[in-house]
């Protein structure tokens, strides 16, 4: 059977993050710059296959100072690993409109494989009669297993930044003719 093809639309996705900074707060962040393609033969996407790609060059905290530290070697090494990638191996459906979301998840020269929680938000034929799929991507990694290990402890001791990165991934598909 023939694979249908979706590509994200950027109006209307993002590709975003939250991570504790000085253990009181969260620092939100999103890449501005990103596609997200999926190939499915079934209507359910029980079959589909998912990449994305991410320009760490985008990435936007709304503090210009902090984005420029985090494309630093420091963090990201933008200047080196200029893009985050995702491969799935599996998209799999657990109940419903729910699914795991397996795959390689590539970001400063460091692979690993990992699963998300996906939940499949339906379609809908929009006024311009295009078709769209939407998905809520969620999950946490932990930060240091693909090298950003940049830290720094404060004077009553606590670490400024916390390991685990939680993902906010909200994509709007539009299914290609």
């Amino acid at each position: 059977m023939n694979k249908t093809k979706w590509l994200s639309d950027p109006a209307h996705s993002e590709i975003g993050f939250k991570v504790r900074h000085m253990m009181i707060t969260n620092v939100t962040g999103n890449f501005d710059v990103f596609t997200v393609e999926m190939q499915s033969s079934e209507a359910d996407f029980s079959d589909a296959e998912m990449q994305f790609e991410a320009d760490i060059a985008s990435v936007n905290t709304r503090n210009a100072q902090r984005d420029e530290h985090v494309r630093s070697a420091d963090f990201f090494n933008a200047a080196v690993h200029p893009k985050m990638t995702f491969q799935s191996t599996s998209f799999k459906k657990v109940v419903d409109n729910e699914y795991t979301l397996a795959g390689i998840l590539s970001m400063c020269g460091i692979s690993r494989n990992m699963s998300l929680p996906v939940t499949f938000t339906g379609t809908v034929i929009d006024p311009w009669g295009q078709v769209k799929a939407g998905f809520e991507i969620g999950g946490v990694i932990n930060r240091s297993d693909f090298g950003l290990k940049w830290n720094t402890i404060t004077d009553e001791g606590t670490i400024a930044l916390d390991e685990q990165v939680k993902l906010i991934v909200n994509v709007q598909l539009v299914k290609q003719v």
